[in-house]
């Protein structure tokens, strides 16, 4: 019964059951996921949550030690500030800039190069995994970079993520474009490990030709 609300149109009850254990990669019988039923209805809205579900036991994992760790890869006091940016739908940089900056365990050089590591191993499983979600392996990758990049200015800056905030804004004279934003997202896409990925072709061949 879970592709019915994805086909509806309802994201509130699409989340509720992703929430309640809903598997995402179950399929009808014609072989179809709830995210590509929704998607072959036009209900991008749902797709877009579905894609965007990330279970809150998945990030926990991190925060036990593993194997011979003797201590987690993430303590457990940052694991609920980093689910919901990992959550959100919202990817504009300084959304999620602005997520990290009304968190103060967040907002530290040590906490974010711990959220940047586990995203990263996030990312590396999310491809690695028998099905393979590389929408969620780019998010995790985008989300990481910028990480690194408030990390960055936390280091270099007096006005620390204010002037990330303002370098992302802040248009150039002849036509208020956002240069500095635009290179960010690039770099990130630029970035990304798994060269192999469908993904990431896709967003190379749209980008690659189109001057900043």
């Amino acid at each position: 019964i879970f592709p019915s609300p994805s086909n509806s149109g309802n994201k509130e009850i699409t989340w509720m059951m992703l929430e309640a254990g809903a598997e995402t990669d179950v399929v009808n019988s014609v072989g179809r996921t709830a995210a590509q039923m929704a998607a072959f209805v036009g209900q991008h809205d749902c797709v877009t949550v579905i894609n965007n579900f990330f279970p809150r036991e998945r990030l926990d994992y991190y925060t036990k030690p593993q194997g011979l760790d003797k201590e987690p890869k993430l303590p457990v006091k940052l694991a609920g500030p980093l689910h919901k940016i990992i959550t959100t739908t919202n990817m504009h940089p300084v959304k999620i800039v602005l997520l990290v900056k009304e968190n103060p365990l967040l907002a530290e050089v040590e906490a974010l190069q711990k959220c940047y590591r586990v995203l990263d191993l996030i990312c590396e499983k999310c491809m690695k995994q028998k099905d393979m979600n590389e929408v969620l392996a780019m998010k995790m990758h985008y989300i990481s970079c910028i990480f690194q990049k408030c990390i960055t200015f936390l280091k270099e800056r007096e006005d620390k993520l204010d002037g990330f905030i303002k370098s992302l804004l802040k248009g150039r004279d002849k036509d208020g474009f956002p240069v500095y934003q635009e290179k960010l997202i690039r770099e990130s896409i630029r970035k990304f490990p798994y060269c192999e990925a469908t993904l990431l072709q896709q967003l190379v061949r749209s980008i690659a030709p189109v001057e900043i």
